[in-house]
């Protein structure tokens, strides 16, 4: 199995370069794929920001992605509640914090939309300092 830096994932997902999306689509194709969470949260904000992809371009690449037999990740059940928090309208990286908070009794943030949109979705609360 080989992992595959945000780069490798952004040009597959993309195709903005040929020769870099050819290459990607090969090693995807012949090889086990492990895709790390730091990948994961740095693909989303790199299709958000430079791509421009809407919340729902961003599940949908990355969600067909992670349903190739050949690609795995840290934690599948992780990974599906990240997405199903973002598509409720958690940001995707305060989705990913509250999922790695799961064993804490509350995570403390200054962010008052992570409290309001993470209300409800956990049993680790996120609270305001």
């Amino acid at each position: 199995m080989i992992a595959i830096d945000t780069n490798v994932l952004v040009r597959l997902l993309t195709r903005d370069d040929e020769q870099q999306y050819v290459s990607a689509y090969d090693l995807f194709d012949k090889q086990e794929i492990f895709i790390p969470d730091t990948v994961i949260l740095e693909t989303e904000w790199v299709l958000r920001h430079a791509f421009e992809f809407s919340n729902q371009e961003i599940s949908t690449a990355l969600s067909s992605v992670f349903g190739l037999p050949n690609v795995h990740v840290r934690q599948v059940d992780a990974i599906v509640c990240v997405f199903d928090w973002y598509n409720k309208g958690l940001d995707f990286a305060d989705a990913f914090h509250l999922v790695g908070a799961q064993n804490s009794e509350c995570i403390k943030t200054f962010d008052k939309g992570f409290v309001k949109c993470a209300a409800g979705l956990s049993a680790c609360p996120a609270e305001l300092i």
